[in-house]
């Protein structure tokens, strides 16, 4: 928000759709949730993924596989990460802040997020030879949040002219 001067109220500097705003919140909240139970099964080393343990489709084998870790870390706390991250870049403020660096870091940490589901999905399909339906959910999620924030970006108008608080305010 700007202060617009003496007399005058704070206005947003950018209009943003509100759909923008909630969808982004949405995908964020379930991506927490799933991203939650993964790492909540990551760490308690249990084997209750609600998932098949067929040959194609195997949540255990993917999860406990060496290509669950990256530079030793455990990449179900990175998802975790990623969509509180995610949260907090697309609330609502965040859109309305005039300035092309929040938007760049904002894409550039989408951006990230979809490089590493290309890698996570390269390894179930081209080294582990299974597929998690829970990591696949996160991966969905990170792509739909990419194409709203890309879609919203484009959607993102600059706030009117600034007007007087006494001229919005009758009496």
């Amino acid at each position: 928000m700007a202060r617009t001067g003496a007399g005058t109220a704070y206005r947003p500097e950018r209009i943003v759709p509100q759909w923008l705003v909630t969808t982004c919140l949405a995908i964020c909240v379930v991506g927490l949730l799933v991203s939650a139970y993964l790492t909540w099964e990551t760490f308690s080393g249990g084997a209750t993924l609600a998932c098949p343990e067929g040959e194609t489709i195997n949540c255990a084998k993917v999860t406990e596989s060496q290509w669950s870790k990256l530079f030793g870390i455990p990449v179900a706390p990175m998802g975790l990460l990623f969509f509180a991250a995610m949260a907090w870049l697309t609330r609502g403020a965040a859109f309305r802040r005039s300035g092309k660096g929040m938007d760049q870091l904002r894409l550039a940490a989408v951006g990230v997020g979809l490089a590493m589901v290309f890698y996570l999905v390269w390894a179930e399909l081209f080294k582990i030879g299974a597929i998690c339906l829970w990591c696949t959910v996160v991966h969905v999620l990170t792509f739909a949040l990419f194409v709203v924030l890309i879609f919203g970006q484009i959607m993102i108008e600059p706030a009117p002219a600034r007007v007087r608080y006494k001229d919005r305010v009758k009496g």
